[in-house]
């Protein structure tokens, strides 16, 4: 037999192979070794990040509600002026200067005055008749809000933080790429990874559910991870873009890179009152949009959730017991 025709049997044998029993092929073993010891590595870190984005869906609305009511002086004395003002805020504060005084549009409403002493900054809240310190000007619910924000942004260590997430979605992208290949289970009986079945014992049901998650969130999955990349090193996207499409007076405004780049962060977010899309604003479409990503968001977690309980199974456990 010539040596193209043998290649060709080859290859169709392990198309065969890969269609009816992917189980048996090497490829698919490696892949599996990929895709377990990266979910074991990065579990923690993709909890964290899966669930922090999902509840972050809804950060306005949790601005909102965090928002405290505006704080309105009771006194009947005159108002303070400006220098009033931080004569007597820097009495609460002895050593500190008043760096920054901001009144509301509504002349009782309570002034925010920030204090800085070295590199320690203080934000207070003063009455404007009165002089009295109201406490702080960032409300705790605001500052946990925000605090939130930048753990799933930076990991609260800036710019560091999110090359680190970069990274890590670079990895989260290398595990749906090779969940997405070890999920094929055979011709036969793919149909049953598409839903979680009755009278299943627990080990099962475990492996079943994480199949299932994993092939319906796939296209949110890689979403998430691609326009993560490009959240994390969005300077890097922009040059690879533009050596692609070097921008032009003639391409300006409608460079297809620039498009692929807005929709990435569009996507990553789940924002949808942008051009292109058929509602506007808040509203049930909004609501619904966000729902959807705020549950596919939370597919990660679940996935390292049944993940581990597999390890714990079948690596694990046997290990422990012949110990």
């Amino acid at each position: 037999m010539p040596p193209t025709t043998v290649s060709e049997s080859n290859r169709r044998s392990l198309w065969q192979r890969w269609v009816r029993q992917p189980q048996k092929i090497w490829l698919r073993k490696a892949l599996f070794q990929v895709h377990l010891w990266s979910g074991i590595g990065l579990g923690l870190y993709v909890f964290l990040i899966s669930l922090t984005g999902s509840v972050l869906v809804y950060r306005n609305e949790l601005y909102r509600a965090a928002t405290p009511q505006p704080i309105l002086s009771t006194s009947s004395a005159p108002r303070l002026t400006d220098d009033q003002l931080r004569e007597a805020a820097t009495r609460f504060y002895p050593g500190y200067k008043v760096v920054r005084l901001g009144r509301a549009r509504n002349p009782d409403q309570a002034v925010d005055v920030s204090l800085q002493r070295g590199n320690d900054i203080k934000k207070r809240l003063f009455d404007p008749r009165s002089g009295s310190d109201l406490g702080r000007s960032v409300a705790i619910s605001i500052w946990l809000v925000s605090t939130l924000l930048d753990l799933h942004d930076n990991l609260l260590a800036g710019s560091n933080g999110r090359k680190v997430n970069a990274a890590g979605a670079l990895a989260v992208l290398v595990m749906t790429v090779t969940g997405m290949v070890i999920w094929w289970p055979g011709i036969k009986t793919w149909r049953r990874s598409l839903t979680v079945h009755r009278g299943l014992g627990w080990k099962r049901l475990n492996w079943h559910l994480h199949s299932m998650i994993g092939f319906w969130s796939l296209a949110f999955l890689l979403v998430f991870a691609v326009s993560g990349v490009y959240l994390g090193i969005p300077d890097s996207f922009q040059d690879i873009a533009d050596r692609i499409e070097p921008p032009t007076p003639a391409n300006a405004g409608g460079r297809v890179t620039d498009q692929i780049i807005y929709w990435l962060a569009y996507l990553h977010f789940g924002r949808i009152n942008g051009i292109g899309i058929p509602c506007h604003g808040p509203g049930l479409c909004d609501q619904t949009t966000k729902a959807v990503w705020a549950l596919f968001g939370i597919a990660p977690a679940v996935m390292f959730v049944t993940g581990a309980i597999m390890w714990w199974t079948r690596v694990l456990r046997p290990r422990r017991q012949r110990s």
